[in-house]
C-alpha cells in the first residue's frame, strides 16, 4: 500500500458534547453573517445520515482487511463518525425546529444513501464514500488553516467544527486505505474511483444548493446583501473556505492520489490544547 507519510495516523474517538445554544442556531457565525450560517447549517443537515453510509460502505469491507492496523483504523473511524452524528444530530434538531425543509432534506438524503447501501455494488459505495471524505478533509483543512473562518462565531459552534475538522484530518486516509485494500490501483479501480467524485460531486450540490436557498427563503435571508458580500469572502474571496481548496479537489484525479498527499498533520498537534480549551467551554 502506498503512504505517503512514513508512520499512517491512527484515529483516536472522542467523546466529545458541545451544549450548543439552540437559539443562536440561525445566526451562529458573527462576523461570517446569517447566509454564511445558513450554508453550514445546510451542510450539517447531511452529515449525521451521510456519516452513517460511510460507515455502512467501510464495515462492509472490514472482515476483508487483513492489515492490523488498518483494522484498528477502521475501528477507530467508525467510532469517530458516531460521535460526529451525534452532535450534528442535536444541532440539527436546533435547525429543524426553526427550518421546514431542513427535516424533509434529511429525509430525502437518507432514503437516497439507503438505497445505494441496499441495491448498489459494495464498490460504488465505497467510491461514494471516500469522494465525500475527500470533500469533508478538504473543508476540515479549510477551517483548520484559515483561523478567520472560525473567529467571530459563537464559541459553542466554532468549537465543534474545529472538532469536527481535526478529526475528519485524523481518519481521512482510512477509508482510501481500504480501498486501496480491496480494489487496487488498476484501471477499472481508477475510474471507478473518479466517477464516485465526478457524481458525488454532481450530486452533493444538485440537493445542498436548492435546499440552501430553501432555508434562506425560510428564514429571510435572499435579499440580505450585506449576507451575501460576507457569504462570498468566506466561501471565495480572501478567507475562502472552498477557494483554496480548488486544487486539492481536482489532485483527486490523479492515478496515484493519496489523501496524505496533503500532508497537514501538523493541525493534529491542536487536539490536546483544544480537548482541553472544550472542557473549560463545557464546564
Amino acid at each position: 500500500m502506498h503512504y505517503p507519510i512514513p508512520n499512517p495516523l491512527l484515529p483516536t474517538r472522542r467523546d466529545v458534547r458541545f451544549n450548543l445554544p439552540a437559539d443562536q442556531i440561525t445566526n451562529w457565525h458573527y462576523t461570517g453573517g446569517s447566509i454564511f450560517t445558513a450554508f453550514l447549517n445546510t451542510f450539517s443537515i447531511v452529515l449525521p445520515v451521510g456519516e452513517r453510509f460511510f460507515i455502512d460502505s467501510v464495515r462492509a469491507y472490514r472482515d476483508q482487511i487483513t492489515d492490523p492496523e488498518l483494522k484498528k483504523a477502521i475501528t477507530a473511524f467508525i467510532g469517530q463518525e458516531a460521535m460526529h452524528g451525534r452532535e450534528h444530530e442535536e444541532y440539527n434538531a436546533a435547525l429543524f425546529s426553526q427550518v421546514p425543509i431542513a427535516p424533509k432534506f434529511e429525509k430525502l438524503v437518507s432514503g437516497i444513501l439507503k438505497g445505494l447501501t441496499k441495491h448498489a455494488p459494495k464498490p460504488f459505495c465505497l467510491s461514494a464514500t471516500i469522494a465525500l471524505e475527500h470533500f469533508t478533509a478538504l473543508l476540515g483543512d479549510s477551517v483548520l488553516r484559515e483561523p478567520l473562518i472560525s473567529e467571530g462565531a459563537e464559541p459553542h459552534y466554532a468549537a465543534l467544527w474545529r472538532w469536527h475538522a481535526l478529526e475528519e484530518t485524523e481518519h481521512k486516509g482510512v477509508a482510501f486505505d481500504v480501498w486501496d485494500k480491496v480494489m487496487g490501483r488498476g484501471v477499472k479501480a481508477y475510474g471507478l474511483r473518479a466517477l464516485g467524485l465526478v457524481l458525488a460531486t454532481v450530486i452533493f450540490w444538485g440537493l445542498v444548493i436548492p435546499v440552501f436557498v430553501q432555508v434562506l427563503r425560510t428564514e429571510g435571508k435572499l435579499t440580505d446583501w450585506d449576507g451575501w458580500r460576507k457569504f462570498y469572502r468566506f466561501t471565495m474571496g480572501d478567507i475562502g473556505l472552498l477557494r483554496i481548496q480548488l486544487a486539492n479537489y481536482m489532485d483527486y484525479f490523479r492515478p496515484n492520489f493519496h489523501p496524505w498527499d496533503h500532508d497537514n498533520r501538523q493541525y493534529l498537534a491542536q487536539i490536546d490544547d483544544f480537548l482541553a480549551a472544550q472542557q473549560k467551554l463545557a464546564a
